[in-house]
């Protein structure tokens, strides 16, 4: 429907204006609302509102079938009231489109290998919740991204080699009684636990600590898959490995030799330095240590290089609220290794609130709440419906108490409460109409907001694909909610004169599709009971 409108005012100003169309604010401003005036103005040399009031009697005149009434309000906005048919015929695509209905597709020379790169936490330890919400973060925004028709990679980037996996199997041996504790160690009951299991492979591995520490590594991915994809359904595509897939394939000395041959690498004291100041950053980074080790910048730039030679030109990297201080110095390697789009998406820290008093301690690790816990408490649907509500950039408080409720309080009940009640009453009315039901009799307030509502879903996930703001779905969801709980008050199906029960169960049916697509995108279940 946005794009209808955008083509219908295309129509009545110069070629290539920017055309931005929104839901209105509130009812009584129409349906949909543009700022076109305000950017024609500057080109025009005319005040805002006497170019709104000029497209406002085009429309009418030139799309009567689309355009009921549009005003121009001070001090230059155009509100746009629909007409019934044009929002009917937003029931009759859903019908016609079923699993299909959702974004436009981008066109083909628009679409691009996107590799999308999220949690990728060392396997070290149990995940966290900082961890879990860029997952999801992650998933969804590749969900958004594959809607619009680009190509994407979800990868989960492996840290099994070097100083973290080398100080987790000393951490192991010290657990085991075998070296005396010291405090960089990894803590918690899991070390221990591992330890205690593994004791012919502490044993046999005593003596190189790097490679007992790999072993335990795979171990804690294996449970890690489990917990993010088993139960989190978090999806990944890909696993690298930075031992397998990056240092033994010599894309760190790819690097480097990249670096050299641009003059941005140069050595001081022993070190190999890269010039990231040149890029932004406020100091320049490590490549190789004294020691002659590579540093882990070093292997991720060979990791950016890896995906460039694997055809990927855009990639997003979702890093967690301990990473500002990298953002510089990996887009300073991903626009020399000339990776065409580079973005890194920074999120927040996650508080844990019950009962209204935050909850620090794990009842299993004794240290910080693992996602797996929370996963289990407020099983996935609530856990990814949470942590998706909230801005990532902006700090969350996750109410462990209303996730776990159920009642309308809570958005991801709400919602999908709102789904069965569309289910139900299609039940009762024996089934879904199709695409030819006449639908001449959804003329109400209560009609006309749900169908304005079902007709926004399109955009929402466009406009999700373009900016991330994966919160924008979630905040739908409740709106639709709302849309559909509303109705359902005052409008029935069953027991109505047919042809109004026949064209309200159309719209019913419209909803539900809409709700599967959407919850699709979002990740949680579409559930028949509640």
């Amino acid at each position: 429907m946005r794009a209808q409108i955008r083509a219908a005012i295309a129509d009545l100003v110069p070629p290539g204006t920017a055309i931005e169309v929104v839901p209105a604010d509130h009812e009584d401003m129409g349906d949909y609302s543009t700022r076109v005036a305000f950017t024609l103005s500057k080109v025009l040399g005319r005040p805002p509102v006497a170019i709104a009031e000029d497209i406002a009697a085009a429309l009418k005149k030139k799309h009567p079938d689309l355009v009921r009434d549009a005003v121009a309000a001070t001090p230059g906005f155009l509100n746009i009231t629909l007409t019934d048919a044009a929002l009917q015929s937003v029931v009759t695509e859903v019908l016609e489109k079923g699993s299909g209905y959702g974004p436009n597709k981008l066109p083909e020379a628009e679409r691009e290998h996107i590799q999308v790169e999220y949690i990728s936490a060392n396997p070290t330890g149990p995940l966290t919740l900082a961890n879990g919400r860029g997952g999801f973060l992650g998933d969804v925004i590749s969900n958004a991204l594959m809607a619009v028709g680009h190509m994407v990679e979800r990868e989960y980037y492996v840290n099994d080699t070097g100083n973290q996996i080398e100080t987790l199997g000393k951490s192991i041996l010290a657990a085991a009684g075998k070296i005396p504790p010291e405090e960089t160690f990894y803590k918690g009951d899991y070390v221990r636990i591992w330890a205690e299991a593994h004791l012919k492979d502490v044993e046999r591995l005593a003596s190189d600590p790097h490679e007992l520490g790999r072993t335990a590594a795979r171990d804690f991915l294996t449970v890690m898959k489990s917990v993010v994809e088993g139960k989190a359904g978090i999806l990944f595509d890909r696993y690298t490995s930075e031992y397998d897939d990056i240092r033994a394939k010599g894309y760190p000395e790819k690097a480097l030799a990249l670096f050299r041959m641009k003059g941005v690498a140069y050595e001081a004291d022993g070190t190999v330095w890269l010039k990231t100041t040149d890029f932004g950053d406020d100091k320049d980074r490590v490549l190789v240590m004294k020691t002659g080790e590579p540093t882990y910048f070093l292997a991720d730039a060979g990791h950016y290089i890896e995906t460039v030679e694997r055809g990927f030109t855009w990639k997003i990297n979702i890093l967690g609220p301990d990473h500002y201080g990298y953002v510089a110095r990996i887009q300073a390697a991903a626009k020399l290794v000339e990776l065409q789009k580079s973005e890194v998406l920074i999120t927040q820290a996650v508080r844990l609130i019950e009962n209204g008093v935050e909850r620090k301690m794990s009842k299993r690790s004794g240290t910080f709440v693992a996602f797996n816990e929370l996963v289990e408490e407020v099983l996935p649907d609530a856990a990814r419906f949470f942590f998706l509500s909230v801005a990532p950039e902006s700090h969350m408080d996750f109410d462990l108490t209303l996730a776990k409720e159920r009642s309308n309080k809570n958005p991801v009940f709400y919602a999908q409460y709102a789904y069965v009640r569309a289910v139900k009453v299609l039940e009762r009315f024996g089934g879904e109409p199709n695409q030819t039901t006449p639908l001449t009799p959804l003329t109400g307030a209560k009609d006309r907001r749900l169908m304005r509502l079902i007709a926004d879903y399109p955009a929402a996930v466009e406009d999700t694909a373009r900016d991330y703001r994966v919160h924008r779905l979630t905040q739908y969801a409740s709106a639709l909610a709302k849309g559909l709980h509303d109705w359902y008050e005052t409008e029935h199906v069953v027991g109505e004169a047919p042809d109004v029960a026949r064209a309200r169960a159309a719209l019913l049916a419209a909803v539900k599709i809409t709700f599967e697509n959407l919850f699709s995108v979002i990740g949680i279940t579409a559930p028949s009971e509640m």
